[in-house]
């Protein structure tokens, strides 16, 4: 630490770090473009569904890459530690991998693999790569909301090495193998998270040889002292005092109820979740790791945007989430649809702190993923199936909240990261066909700001064979809500192209010749709308976003 105080005092010391900083998070970003290049499933190659980041030997979190979603790597930076807990770093060799996808050790589903990798430079470590990724498949019930158990889930990887001094585990990749309906695109993205974090430990050790570096200690000293000094300084501007806020989810068995007492005290600010509904029997509880994840993500938002992401800048966020409550699911309760819930927290974020800062906060939006996954072949149609077997998941995105001074974002997710997936590159993997694809006119909140449009999907096969859907659809029964004024956003919409209405979650059968139809929310409006500049309204209406109406 007086290294860290001796490179405040002198400016040109201070630069170096400065310097050092920012070329490590450029180290991470090449370290998650691997990962994208050289990734089997769509989900990492197309949406971006992962996350990436450096650590030190403690499993505190130096830097992140720009690309990739906060609810992986805020919780991401749990699951280190736990990792360390299991295979002590004096145990460690170069080569070495460990992998696992423990819903409660890492992300928060079974669908997301994390690698953890130690970073050698001459025979010495001197530091820890991670990278998370949603893979298509695990096995199990898919990934869905419907599970009464974990065990229900798909295939459960322990913490474990998945390579041990560069030699692949070949008892752990028989058993990943068998254990899902994607087996090459599940080795594959194995081998795709152990090379990017080998991209990220080569270009760590150059780093180190340039800059004439024997580890990174100093290096992470500076980042937290100066990032926990800088989020600090925040935090004490805003108004002392405790917020409230609630959001009410669709859920499944019944609506969910999410509620925060935020308090934001001096130095730190805490959420308290008391009066949150409990917990669900079905898939859509949320880990711990995950709440935390999210619910960070959305003050740092509003409070510290432009402090980069590390271990020191989240850790004056505080959470308490009581036990028996949906956003503190304990093992083994089913959680492989995580996010219809923990990526409403922002908005829950916001609400609170609307009322401290009303000019810096959204309105909400669409918030979690419309992302269906879609099956096809015998599992669902058994031996006599017009087609092939297949499983795939496609990303989208409704719209988000009005900004202050500006109009919602089109489907776009926020707060995911995720990007939306081209319809081409789903259809050049698994026999459907996206028939339709386009913004949903008048579905954005109107306001002195409107909300972001939504998008309306319809999705067949090839050949009008029949498919599923493993519906995992919020924000239908409980639309976006605007603020100061504002209106509402358009609610979902989930049914066949002929007007049948869906079960916005759940397993169904899309019969043959029919089409699966979605019509994803719009964001809320910011402000009154009779503030709107009649330009902006003749605009809207021109581009065909608005209606006459």
């Amino acid at each position: 630490m007086d290294k860290v105080q001796n490179a405040a005092a002198n400016p040109l010391a201070a630069i170096q770090r400065q310097i050092q900083w920012n070329r490590l998070i450029a180290v991470v970003e090449e370290q998650a473009q691997t990962m994208i290049r050289t990734a089997f499933s769509t989900t990492v190659r197309e949406a971006g569904d992962l996350s990436a980041g450096i650590f030190d030997l403690q499993g505190r979190m130096l830097a992140q890459a720009v690309t990739g979603t906060p609810g992986h790597v805020n919780s991401m930076m749990e699951s280190v530690g736990h990792f360390l807990a299991k295979f002590p770093v004096e145990t460690m060799k170069e080569g070495d991998h460990y992998i696992t996808n423990d819903p409660w050790l890492g992300t928060g589903h079974l669908h997301d693999l994390t690698v953890v990798t130690p970073a050698f430079r001459r025979g010495k470590i001197v530091g820890l790569f991670a990278n998370t990724a949603h893979v298509i498949d695990v096995g199990g019930r898919g990934m869905g909301p419907e599970a009464r158990s974990v065990f229900e889930e798909g295939i459960y990887i322990p913490i474990v090495k998945c390579f041990d001094q560069g030699k692949a585990n070949e008892t752990f990749f028989d058993i990943l193998r068998a254990g899902t309906r994607t087996p090459a695109e599940l080795e594959g993205d194995v081998y795709s998270l152990c090379a990017c974090n080998d991209a990220g430990v080569r270009r760590l050790v150059e780093m180190m040889d340039e800059f004439g570096m024997e580890g990174v200690d100093e290096l992470a000293a500076f980042i937290f002292d100066s990032s926990l000094r800088a989020t600090v300084a925040e935090i004490a501007k805003l108004p002392q005092g405790t917020y409230r806020a609630s959001i009410r989810s669709d859920g499944y068995e019944a609506p969910v109820e999410l509620r925060a007492a935020m308090t934001v005290a001096g130095d730190h600010i805490e959420v308290d979740y008391e009066g949150t509904s409990g917990l669900s029997g079905r898939a859509i509880n949320v880990p711990a790791a995950y709440c935390r994840a999210y619910a960070c993500f959305g003050i740092k938002c509003v409070v510290a945007p432009e402090i980069p992401n590390n271990w020191a800048s989240l850790l004056p966020f505080r959470m308490v989430i009581p036990e028996g409550c949906i956003l503190n699911a304990p093992r083994p309760y089913p959680v492989a649809v995580r996010h219809i819930i923990g990526q409403l927290l922002p908005d829950l974020m916001m609400g609170c702190l609307h009322q401290a800062v009303p000019d810096r906060v959204t309105a909400e939006g669409a918030s979690a993923l419309w992302n269906p996954p879609l099956r096809g072949g015998s599992e669902v149609s058994g031996q006599n199936a017009a087609l092939p077997d297949f499983e795939i998941i496609t990303f989208n995105s409704g719209g988000t909240g009005a900004r202050p001074a500006r109009d919602g974002l089109d489907g776009i997710a926020f707060p995911s990261g995720v990007r939306t997936m081209p319809v081409e590159a789903t259809e050049n993997v698994a026999p459907v066909i996206f028939w339709k694809k386009e913004l949903r006119p008048d579905s954005g909140g109107a306001g002195r700001t409107r909300g972001g449009m939504g998008q309306v999907m319809e999705i067949g096969t090839k050949g009008e064979a029949e498919f599923a859907v493993n519906a995992i659809f919020d924000r239908v029964e409980n639309a976006p809500k605007g603020r100061d004024g504002g209106q509402d956003g358009a609610p979902g919409w989930v049914g066949l192209d002929d007007g049948t209405l869906l079960r916005p979650k759940g397993y169904q059968v899309i019969p043959a010749g029919r089409r699966l139809l979605l019509k994803l929310p719009g964001g809320g409006g910011m402000g009154e709308p009779a503030d709107r500049d009649p330009a902006l309204m003749e605009r809207d209406i021109a581009d065909g976003l608005v209606t006459r109406r």
